[in-house]
C-alpha cells in the first residue's frame, strides 16, 4: 500500500491547535492518521497500569465484536495477554505480537481457547509511556483474509512512532486518575471486590498452591514452555515439571485445558 498523502495531510489538520478532547475523538484522529499509511481492519487502544483492569479508550469494532476483543477481555483474559505484560514491563516502541509472544503461546490453551476467536492474522502495537505508570497501547489488527503487515509498511509505522507517541502524550495526559475508580483499587478500599489479578491470586491461595507453584502456573497460562519458564525463574526444567505435576495434583486436573478452564470460571 503506498502512503496516501491526501489523506494524511486530510487527518493532521484537527491536530492544529487541539488541546483536549474526548476518547472517541482522540481515537478517530489516530484511525484517519494511521489508515492513510497503512491498511488495517481494527484499532482498538487501551490503557494500561500495572495489574489494574485496563480501561478502553477507542476500538472500531461492531458490538458483537467488542463483546470478545474488549469485554471478554477486560473481564480477566487480559493477563495471559502478551501486550498486557510487555505494557507492565514498561517496554515502548512498535511491537508485533509475534516478537513479543510466549515461545508456546501459538499453541496454548489460552490462545486457542480465546485469542482464536478474534481470527486475526497479525495485531502490532505502539506501547507508549505516558507517565504516572500508565502505558497506553495502539493496537492495529488485520483479519485472517488481509494477511500479515509487510515488512514496508512495518518501517513506515516505525517512522511513525514518534508522532503517536506524542500525540498519546498531549492527548492524554493524567489517565492515572481515571484508574483510582477502577476494579482493584475499589478493591483495596472496601475489601469486598477484588480485580481479577487479585481474585487469581486468592485463588490459587486458598488451593494451597506455593509462591513458587503459582508462578510457574502463570507463566504456563501465559504461553511459556518448561524449558522458558525455568529460564525466567532460573530454576532447571526438570524442577519446572514437578511443580507442574504438583499443581496438578493439587487442583484434581491433568491438563492445559482443564487449568485455563479453571482459570477461565474465576471470571465468570
Amino acid at each position: 500500500m503506498s502512503v496516501d498523502f491526501e489523506a494524511l495531510f486530510r487527518a493532521t489538520v484537527p491536530l492544529v491547535g487541539r488541546t483536549e478532547g474526548s476518547d472517541r475523538e482522540t481515537g478517530e484522529l489516530f484511525r484517519h492518521l494511521l489508515s492513510a499509511l497503512v491498511r488495517f481492519d481494527h484499532l482498538v487502544i487501551f490503557a494500561y497500569r500495572g495489574s489494574d483492569v485496563p480501561i478502553d479508550l477507542y476500538s472500531t469494532f461492531d458490538p458483537d465484536e467488542k463483546v470478545i476483543y474488549v469485554s471478554l477481555y477486560q473481564a480477566g483474559p487480559y493477563l495471559l495477554d502478551p501486550f498486557y505484560h510487555t505494557a507492565r514491563a514498561g517496554r515502548t516502541g512498535l511491537f508485533r505480537m509475534r516478537e513479543l509472544a510466549p515461545d508456546r503461546f501459538f499453541s496454548s490453551e489460552y490462545y486457542r481457547s480465546y485469542y482464536m476467536q478474534t481470527r486475526l492474522a497479525e495485531e502490532v502495537g505502539f506501547f507508549i509511556d505516558i507517565g504516572d505508570g500508565v502505558t497506553v497501547v495502539l493496537s492495529l489488527m488485520r483479519r485472517e483474509k488481509t494477511g500479515a503487515f509487510p515488512a514496508a509498511e512495518m518501517a513506515l509505522l516505525k517512522k511513525a512512532d514518534p508522532l503517536v507517541a506524542a500525540m498519546a502524550r498531549q492527548f492524554w495526559r493524567g489517565l492515572s486518575q481515571r484508574f483510582e475508580g477502577s476494579g482493584e483499587a475499589e478493591g483495596r478500599a472496601s475489601g469486598v471486590e477484588l480485580a481479577p489479578s487479585g481474585r487469581m491470586e486468592a485463588i490459587w491461595r486458598d488451593l494451597n498452591l506455593t509462591a513458587r507453584e503459582t508462578a510457574i502456573i502463570d507463566l504456563v497460562l501465559q504461553g511459556h514452555s518448561s524449558e522458558s519458564i525455568g529460564l525466567r525463574l532460573s530454576i532447571s526444567t526438570g524442577t519446572v515439571k514437578v511443580h507442574r505435576r504438583n499443581v496438578y495434583r493439587k487442583l484434581g486436573i491433568s491438563s492445559q485445558t482443564q487449568l485455563l478452564s479453571l482459570y477461565l470460571k474465576t471470571f465468570q
